[in-house]
């Protein structure tokens, strides 16, 4: 049986709902416009949140907690319920979203990395020497804040995000050199 123009999702019929259009099982419509190189925490919670393979609810599955509740404190406008140190731990293990790391160091002047070990091979040292050219451009391009003396936020955002990057290759390196070491040492 058909409603309107709806067209019949299973048992649904039956409490009055149809669909019009195309079906979708949840919104995946971003609240949060761009926002930059480096977000507030709680915005990158929410994106790190909506960022997880499944979305919210997953999240709140793989943490073993409610949705609804996860939800809430997830929500950019919801300043009554925050996430447990516990919880937020949780997050970051499952969600490892590099938007929220940087969150997390960005206050105290701190970098993070994740050593996955690179072979430091010719290539791998060239792809960061890359790197650094791309980064020495813009850099380079940025006359107009050394000009006068005056960086502006977005400058120094970007100029830090660079920097960064830079920073992780490298570790990354050296800790693929340091496994290659490890590797022949015990093997």
């Amino acid at each position: 049986m058909y409603i309107g123009r709806g067209r019949r999702i299973g048992r649904a019929l039956l409490y009055g709902y149809t669909v019009k259009g195309v079906f979708t099982v949840m919104s995946r419509i971003d609240l949060l416009p761009d926002a930059g190189p480096v977000l507030s925490l709680r915005h990158a919670l929410y994106r790190a949140g909506r960022s997880y393979k499944g979305g919210v609810t997953a999240l709140a599955f793989a943490m073993v907690i409610d949705n609804d509740s996860l939800q809430k404190k997830l929500k950019l406008d919801e300043e009554r319920r925050w996430l447990t140190p516990d919880e937020l731990e949780e997050v970051i293990r499952l969600t490892a979203d590099p938007r929220l790391l940087d969150a997390l160091v960005r206050p105290a002047g701190a970098v993070w990395y994740k050593p996955t070990p690179v072979p430091a091979t010719k290539e791998a040292l060239k792809a960061v020497g890359k790197l650094l050219h791309e980064s020495g451009e813009f850099v380079s391009c940025m006359h107009d804040g050394v000009a006068d003396a005056v960086w502006e936020s977005h400058e120094v955002a970007i100029l830090e995000k660079r920097g960064m990057d830079v920073i992780r290759e490298v570790l990354g390196i050296m800790a693929g050199a340091r496994q290659a070491m490890e590797d022949r040492d015990n093997g």
